[in-house]
């Protein structure tokens, strides 16, 4: 039986944007949620931060000196100790203790991957694993999305994309054996993702717009997508999850462009006031004085 969370919800158009910034940001968002939900659906919740300690276990093997980040779901000293004594201390999520056993033993599961890829795609067919058809779907157009995209900048610069692709679906097998010279690499009404897939190529295509334009509609397309996956969900844990996507996509385009940051939120605020048709005793005025 699902859990629905009606006070959370019916809250979250509350947060207000203070000079300038987010009223608070997506770590303590994560805390607050890490009190209120319940445990197993906070383990759905933490599965989106698994990107933030990707990039804290590749960066401490390759000794790359970059800042830890918070975002984590594992602390700097565990990671520490599971690379120095990874028998004895595994991590809590498996594909870390693979990862790390690679790459200590220089060997890698796909031998065509650079050790970022090899980290990412253990990461994504992790997450193709969960038992939650929402975060799975999800997890499935990041991945194909994050394919089309590199595919289309290979072959637009003239790079071979082999090594590039992750995962092993029935998307990224296209691309690589197509032989189409067009910039759509073939793709027809068989995918049942062709509507999206349409849509990414025709952001990528379009001349009209600088690269940080290309970003922003993508990240446009992805809160789309999540909108449309929420629809009719009302109080569901679904929604918290797409919550937390879309407060990420905000949160990183108020640190790299305050102006679209600042739209990206009031788009958020405004699809929580509009996209769900609340129970007549809910009111997104919950709390209010």
């Amino acid at each position: 039986m699902q859990n629905n969370y009606y006070c959370l919800i019916a809250g979250l158009p509350e947060i207000i944007i203070e000079q300038n910034k987010l009223s608070f940001s997506l770590s303590d968002f994560k805390l607050e949620l890490k009190k209120i939900l319940y445990k197993n659906d906070f383990k759905l919740i933490e599965f989106l931060f698994l990107i933030y300690d990707n990039n804290n276990v590749l960066n401490l093997l390759l000794k790359n000196d970059k800042p830890f980040e918070q975002l984590g779901n594992f602390s700097k000293k565990d990671i520490e100790v599971a690379i120095e004594n990874p028998e004895e201390n595994p991590l809590a999520v498996s594909y870390f203790n693979t990862f790390i056993s690679n790459y200590k033993n220089e060997t890698k599961s796909n031998a065509n991957l650079s050790w970022e890829n090899q980290i990412t795609e253990l990461y994504y067919n992790h997450l193709l694993k969960i038992k939650n058809s929402f975060l799975k779907d999800w997890c499935k157009f990041e991945l194909n999305t994050t394919n089309i995209i590199t595919a289309f900048n290979c072959k637009k610069f003239g790079l071979p994309l082999e090594n590039e692709l992750i995962g092993d679906n029935k998307i990224t097998e296209h691309i690589k054996q197509s032989k189409s010279k067009t910039k759509d690499f073939g793709f027809d009404d068989t995918f049942e993702d062709i509507s999206y897939i349409q849509d990414i190529l025709r952001i990528l295509d379009n001349n009209n717009q600088n690269l940080s334009e290309r970003k922003k509609n993508i990240d446009l397309l992805k809160w789309k997508y999540l909108n449309e996956k929420t629809t009719f969900k009302y109080f569901s844990m679904e929604v918290i999850i797409s919550y937390v996507i879309k407060l990420g996509i905000t949160e990183k385009w108020i640190n790299l462009d305050q102006k679209s940051g600042e739209e990206m939120f009031n788009k958020l605020i405004n699809d929580l006031e509009t996209s769900f048709e609340f129970p007549e005793e809910f009111s997104l005025n919950y709390g209010k004085k």
